[in-house]
């Protein structure tokens, strides 16, 4: 590896002996330590440390086996420091024995083989490529097994059979170092092509080839179903009944012995990759009881399920509101929105999330919601930002609402509803993070009239006439509402039996005791809950036209390969971080022999969007404020965050510049090339949501005498959805994400760090900051957070035991 490219590589991304070692130089000297080392830092505008985080580095000595010097990188690596700038530092401080720690090992494994399940007869390709102070040597595992004549980087089979399928590791020698790449899963899959298709052309995507099959069985049989699918990475499973995830549903097959009446139900399997998420089709188990008599189980069964409620779609509206133009900017929407989207999903809700509205935005964005309401749909709209709460109706405040700000500038919760009940949705539900102070400078009276129906749930994070707040953190946290909503939203439980627990779990937080309380207002009648299913009415063409038309929202342009005249190939991919929210990535593919530089970035976008030169192109997520999707993304790219989507009025096209230089060239400057690139409208651009109020639904949320643009503006004050600065000293919230982004190009369920530190973080926490987040808090290089393979489970461990084993055999 190149010096520069190890002096750009974030510190976090250290390998764990390279941290501990390092860590344990710093902690134990005196004089050219840890301190000294903060002292150098502080000095430094760029990465500065304060006093309050070098008493928070000093209190991890308290800890068991806590590290003031690993937290002090910790905070280093948040603030964007590299590799690079710790060497330098190191240097000033004259500890010539850390600075050994950093120096780049004898060996290392640059590309580990992926996992990946692919159809019989095709071609099996797996890479690991290395580099080394001496030639490298590569030698390829199968489980315990040594491979015969692979001794090449890549290990290829051609044609892949059945029996091929199993863990694949690679053993990398230069010199007297050696490592082992991390395991990789091959799944053969058996099955027929259909004729006239072909799976080659995938290019590694996401691709359904085995659907379940409807079961009838009897009390104490086996129920068995199979569902299958191929695609680099090798793709995820997670099996439903009734809508409701299966406890360790997680594998390809789904095996329950000793089946009873209790197994009756529709099952169906999502599948996810780090590039897609799809769902097989849906299947009907019948079981029949053996000891009935004279009765029909196969009716029984079907006429039992109207016994269940059920949704005869599910669909939610998101809205995270941040960057305000004319009041206090707020953090933890960002964070409530993508985990809530998360969570969602995961119950089979259509959900669209998007970040910073303008009022017109807001309201097409509900004019689009609407349309998919109808007939025992469940409606659910959350929205984080500023708001108030004047008569009993609560308004959402746009982030182009003036200042101060009236009625006519925002939307009115209760006139949405009035709109839904139109639907004659199954049920209606609004999760209100927002403050409900009173607008004394609002004197509108919204004339609502709601129809009385047993289906309205409202969950209000604070009481009437009361603020909501948002803990402020180094790391992303939520706000105190999602903070604990996030723990219970998959209960299986009546929602509002959900709601009255998270107000008890609220009710524990001493940071909000006295200040802040969940407020619930229900009519809901029935046991209807977020975990029911989901079984489609008679109108269900209808809904899908609508449903088709809200998929818009998550259609992502598809990764491609561009081709340049001096023989270079990009890659160019694409992921979604909000339905807004778009992320751009390039990585050089293939380069020419003869050129010794080669990079590609691009330029050139609308004027439309939210684009910042400066954070274009940028060699790590964070750089470019990409912080939630960062862990999911590939690696050694150069990444660009697109947001605002909702502005876009054309097709999308920018400009991909490769620039490179060649050995042979002595004045050694680059040469460009560039390619135009259009792809459409992505994401949520389809939906235009930037076209001025056309329908008259939305518009007629306010109603009231002032238009939206000649109204008077006034607002109550400044603050209505509050930071909560709490204390002297601070920690990073360790359980900042646990996503499973559901529209990626190239995300994943992130495997990773979710929920808060827990309440004694807040109650010992200090002045707190919010700054870019650690990847799980851990350091490590990228490879390994991979290493595991995804079906295997315990699996893996049995392999790894075997393997180990296997080989202090050999040297025996």
């Amino acid at each position: 590896m190149s010096e520069s490219l190890e002096r750009s590589a974030r510190i976090s991304m250290l390998k764990e002996p390279q941290v501990k070692k390092l860590c344990e130089v710093l902690d134990k000297s005196s004089g050219r330590g840890w301190r000294k080392l903060g002292e150098i830092i502080g000095n430094d505008r760029r990465f500065k440390v304060s006093s309050d985080d070098m008493e928070m580095c000093s209190l991890k000595v308290l800890e068991l086996e806590g590290s003031p010097s690993l937290m002090l990188l910790r905070l280093m690596g948040e603030r964007g420091c590299t590799a690079g700038h710790l060497m330098d530092y190191l240097k000033t401080l004259g500890n010539s024995e850390a600075l050994q720690c950093l120096k780049p090992p004898a060996l290392q494994i640059l590309i580990q083989p992926q996992p990946v399940a692919l159809l019989c007869g095709h071609n099996l390709r797996l890479s690991c490529h290395a580099v080394g102070k001496s030639p490298v040597q590569y030698q390829w595992f199968k489980s315990k097994e040594e491979i015969p004549n692979s001794f090449s980087p890549d290990l290829v089979i051609s044609p892949v059979q059945l029996k091929d399928a199993g863990f694949y590791i690679c053993r990398v020698n230069s010199g007297d170092a050696f490592e082992f790449s991390q395991w990789a899963q091959v799944d053969v899959l058996n099955v027929a092509t259909p004729c006239g298709q072909s799976y080659q052309s995938l290019d590694g995507r996401l691709k359904l080839v085995i659907q379940p099959q409807p079961q009838r069985l009897h009390v104490g049989e086996t129920l068995q179903l199979e569902c299958g699918a191929v695609g680099r990475p090798i793709p995820r499973f997670q099996w439903h009944k009734n809508g409701v995830p299966i406890p360790d549903g997680t594998k390809r097959k789904l095996l329950i012995p000793h089946v009873t009446q209790d197994h009756h139900g529709r099952y169906r399997c999502e599948i996810s990759s780090s590039t897609e998420r799809m769902w097989s089709s849906e299947v009907d188990v019948v079981v029949d009881d053996l000891f009935a008599i004279g009765g029909n189980s196969e009716e029984h069964f079907l006429n039992s399920i109207p016994d269940q409620l059920y949704a005869t779609d599910k669909v939610a509206l998101l809205i995270g509101n941040l960057s305000y133009q004319n009041h206090p900017q707020l953090k933890a929407p960002m964070v409530d929105v993508y985990e809530l989207t998360n969570l969602l999903r995961q119950l089979n809700f259509k959900v669209v999330s998007l970040l910073d509205l303008t009022e017109s935005e807001m309201r097409n964005a509900v004019d689009e919601f609407l349309l998919l309401l109808h007939k025992g749909v469940y409606g659910l709209l959350y929205y984080a930002g500023h708001g108030y709460e004047n008569y009993g109706n609560s308004f959402m405040v746009p982030v182009d609402a003036p200042n101060p700000y009236h009625s006519a500038n925002c939307l009115c919760v209760q006139s949405i509803l009035q709109l839904m009940q139109e639907k004659e949705t199954g049920l209606n539900i609004f999760l209100l993070d927002m403050c409900r102070k009173r607008n004394i400078h609002d004197d509108s009276t919204p004339n609502v009239v709601l129809r009385v129906t047993a289906n309205i749930v409202f969950g209000y994070a604070t009481c009437q006439d009361a603020e909501a707040f948002e803990l402020s953190s180094t790391g992303f946290t939520n706000g105190v509402f999602v903070k604990f909503l996030k723990k219970r939203l998959l209960d299986n439980e009546k929602i509002t039996v959900v709601l009255d627990r998270v107000a008890e779990d609220m009710g524990q937080f001493d940071a909000t005791k006295g200040k802040q309380a969940l407020e619930i207002r229900s009519s809901l009648s029935e046991r209807r809950a977020l975990t029911d299913p989901i079984l489609p009415s008679d109108g269900a063409n209808l809904a899908h036209v609508h449903s088709r038309q809200w998929a818009k929202a998550h259609d992502l342009p598809e990764s491609m390969c561009l081709d340049f005249d001096c023989g270079a190939q990009i890659k160019l991919g694409f992921a979604a971080e909000f339905s807004n929210v778009l992320v751009i990535y390039t990585h050089i593919v293939k380069k020419p022999e003869d050129m010794s530089f080669c990079q590609a970035h691009v330029t050139d976008f609308s004027q439309d969007l939210d684009v910042d030169p400066k954070e274009m192109n940028r060699e790590t997520p964070e750089e470019t404020g990409i912080y939630l999707l960062s862990s999911s993304l590939p690696q050694h790219c150069l990444y660009t965050r697109i947001s605002s989507l909702q502005k876009l009025r054309e097709e999308l096209v920018f400009t991909v510049c490769l620039q490179g230089t060649f050995a042979a060239m002595d004045d050694g400057h680059p040469i460009h090339w560039t390619r135009s690139v259009n792809i459409g409208k992505p994401l949520i651009a389809r939906l235009d949501l930037h076209r001025a109020v056309r329908r008259n639904s939305c518009l007629q949320t306010c109603l009231i005498p002032h238009s939206p643009c000649h109204s008077p503006c006034h607002s109550p004050g400044p603050e209505h959805r509050l930071h909560l600065h709490l204390g002297s000293q601070q920690a990073p919230d360790c359980n900042r994400l646990s996503p499973q982004h559901p529209y990626a190009d190239i995300c994943e369920s992130l495997p990773g760090a979710a929920g808060g530190c827990g309440d004694s973080y807040y109650e010992n926490a200090g002045q707190c900051r919010y700054g870019a987040p650690l990847e799980s808090g851990r350091f490590s290089s990228s490879p390994d957070r991979h290493s595991i393979p995804i079906e295997a489970g315990d699996d893996i461990n049995e392999v790894q035991t075997v393997f180990i084993n296997s080989l202090q055999l050999q040297q025996q």
